[in-house]
């Protein structure tokens, strides 16, 4: 399994504490970059009054450093292109019931 493989994997083991998804699922991640031991997640929040907002970057930054390779996890948060549930994967709209029309909203 690659770096970028695994990064992911720890990343889907966070969840929004209001959502029963988790961050990557959701599509709150844009983009992982890893330079060295380094990893730079690009993310956004469902909305910028996020209530977790402190706790999900925390989360996410000890489960990426929990691999050994990984010394250092920073962030930057982006608001463009705003988050929209069409973001979130399909299976996961599966497990929330959002039904595909409701997207085009």
């Amino acid at each position: 399994m690659s770096l970028q493989e695994q990064i992911v994997n720890q990343i889907k083991q966070c969840y929004d504490p209001e959502i029963p998804v988790n961050v990557y699922d959701l599509g709150l991640v844009y983009d992982i970059e890893i330079d060295g031991d380094t990893v730079l997640v690009q993310m956004t929040f469902t909305s910028e009054a996020c209530p977790s907002a402190r706790e999900i970057p925390i989360d996410i930054r000890k489960r990426v450093c929990s691999l050994g390779s990984i010394e250092r996890c920073d962030f930057e948060i982006v608001w463009e292109p705003p988050w929209h549930p069409s973001m979130i994967s399909e299976e996961a709209r599966q497990e929330l019931g959002i039904d595909e029309d409701a997207l085009n909203d």
